[in-house]
């Protein structure tokens, strides 16, 4: 007899499927799937090294490198589904502050995961580059969580 619970059955809407890019954040659906490992602490990380936005202002793209990281709760996060959200930014106009921290707080309350980071690296406009960070909280007991790996600005490595 198997002791192992039995998983929902959990189909991912976009996985596997043509699906076009969502004009809006807001209209981004993100999937998300049974943590295939609950119980464990462990860390899960998403790169983002070509993200775009908007300048609210000036209507230009503003480019970043995005890493999140996050310790998986009862689901973690269909990663089309994220790459659809992710994109779905490149007609958005939002400050770099309001896009890091609003991506990271999206993924945060619906995912609800354990702890969730979210480092906004940002090349240089007006010559300053703009480095946002926000987290969930502090990080679980025992985790080992390594460095986002992005260097200071010098052309971003």
């Amino acid at each position: 007899m198997n002791s192992t619970p039995e998983k929902p059955d959990v189909r991912p809407q976009f996985l596997g499927k043509d699906t076009p890019l969502p004009s809006s954040p807001e209209e981004a659906v993100l999937d998300y799937v049974p943590n295939p490992r609950p119980g464990l602490t462990y860390l899960v990380r998403f790169v983002s090294p070509e993200f775009t936005s908007l300048c609210p202002v000036t209507n230009q793209p503003d480019f970043a490198h995005l890493v999140i990281d996050y310790v998986p709760g009862e689901t973690i996060v269909e990663s089309k589904s994220l790459k659809l959200f992710l994109g779905s930014f490149r007609n958005h106009n939002g400050f770099h502050e309001d896009v890091t921290v609003g991506i990271g707080a999206r993924l945060f309350e619906e995912m609800r995961p354990q702890w969730l980071r979210i480092g906004g690296y940002w090349y240089p406009r007006g010559g300053i580059p703009i480095d946002v960070f926000w987290q969930s909280g502090t990080p679980p007991e025992g985790l080992w969580l390594p460095d986002q790996g992005v260097p200071p600005y010098r052309g971003r490595g």
